[in-house]
């Protein structure tokens, strides 16, 4: 068989991840390949980890990216502080909550299930039942922003409750970093993973994490080894960790950390809060126009995050012929539902670059081009009108 070089079909994607790239990201990826211990790509290393800082809203000094992707970020912080016997009280609210609690018994813990239902945020008082009644519990792990519903959690609250029974915080926020705050010092967050592919409109492959000092603590006095060589932080910081002289760990992935330089750069150009505002706007724009249209959304509107919206799918409508269209006649990726919510709802991305309102109007209108077709029951013609006056009115 005859094979080709590999030219993929330009997409827009408003999945659940990953997003859209920014050319300049793809520009910096295409610069050449130097050294993973040059003097030059060690400086620049340097440059990612106070770029996250700033991403994350930190000082801590254990700020970097895992050489994979966001599930690596999850296991690098189980990994390291997860000892066998440790009871970890696990929230789940969606898929990525279950991924915390196989993470848990892989590393020979406990996991002990807060559960709220799915498009819901975490409850706070269940999570207080739950830590009274397990006095033994050294850790508390959410998802900040559930990829699987859209739902958000109150970070801040979950954890001063965690500190206030004595447990350590691991917090999933692949989906939230840079597009809806996240202020690990303030809320004093110890442990926090995130991903490349989704707000930061950087590939995948990359997961930034960060620790504090009383995770580091944890780690520094663990009974046993961490179970994996390769996410071992005590070895991972002789190649991360400051100053010129770095001990050989892993090949970094050079070229994917261009993306993450650039992706990084490009989030301090335009600044933090302007990131949050502006994936705030387009939200309100898309649930006009969405809404206007007869669909609706499952999460509560002070639960919803704006970058990831899960909308129900109109009665007797067929999801994946739905979704099939989109991406063969308007070159346009949204998600399905996962888990409990597959077939009842569709996933729309307004993540990173994809954030914009000409992503806004192709989704709307090609939706309603493909649901009147279909007979579904929608009002038609009122939905780029609602989306433009909320646009105006942003």
């Amino acid at each position: 068989m005859q094979f080709r070089p590999f030219n993929p079909p330009v997409r827009t994607l408003m999945g659940p991840g990953p997003s859209d790239v920014h050319p300049r990201i793809l520009e910096a990826m295409s610069r050449p390949t130097i050294g993973h211990l040059d003097p030059a790509f060690i400086q620049m290393m340097e440059e990612v980890k106070t770029l996250l800082q700033y991403a994350f809203q930190t000082k801590n000094e254990l700020t970097m990216p895992v050489s994979a992707p966001g599930s690596a970020g999850m296991e690098t912080c189980f990994a390291n502080l997860v000892e066998p016997g440790d009871q970890v009280i696990v929230c789940q609210n969606g898929v990525f909550g279950g991924r915390m609690k196989e993470n848990v018994e892989r590393c020979g813990g406990i996991p002990i299930m807060v559960e709220d239902t799915w498009g819901e945020a975490v409850d706070p008082d269940k999570l207080e039942t739950a830590l009274k009644a397990n006095p033994e519990a050294c850790i508390v792990a959410f998802v900040h922003a559930e990829t699987s519903t859209g739902a958000q959690s109150d970070a801040e609250t979950l954890v001063k409750l965690a500190h206030q029974y004595d447990c350590l915080t691991i917090v999933d926020a692949v989906t939230s970093l840079g597009g809806t705050p996240i202020k690990v010092d303030e809320w004093e967050i110890d442990a926090i993973y995130s991903g490349t592919q989704k707000c930061l409109s950087c590939t995948p492959g990359l997961s930034p994490v960060s620790f504090n000092e009383r995770a580091l603590e944890k780690i520094r006095n663990r009974k046993q080894k961490v179970q994996s060589w390769f996410m071992d932080l005590n070895l991972v910081m002789g190649y991360w960790g400051g100053g010129a002289k770095r001990a050989y760990h892993h090949t970094a992935p050079i070229n994917a950390l261009y993306g993450l330089h650039e992706a990084l750069l490009m989030l301090q150009e335009e600044g933090l809060e302007n990131a949050w505002a502006r994936h705030q706007k387009n939200h309100l724009a898309l649930r006009a126009g969405l809404e206007a249209m007869g669909l609706t959304f499952i999460v509560n509107e002070g639960d919803r995050l704006p970058q990831l919206n899960a909308v129900s799918i109109p009665e007797g409508v067929d999801d994946g012929a739905v979704r099939s269209r989109l991406l063969n006649e308007y070159n346009l990726e949204i998600g399905a539902g996962l888990g409990a919510l597959a077939g009842k709802v569709w996933r729309i991305g307004l993540m990173g670059h994809a954030s914009r309102a000409e992503n806004i109007l192709l989704c709307i209108s090609s939706l309603e081009a493909i649901l009147s077709e279909m007979g579904a029951d929608i009002s038609q013609g009122v939905a780029i009108p609602a989306m433009q006056k909320a646009l105006a009115q942003a």
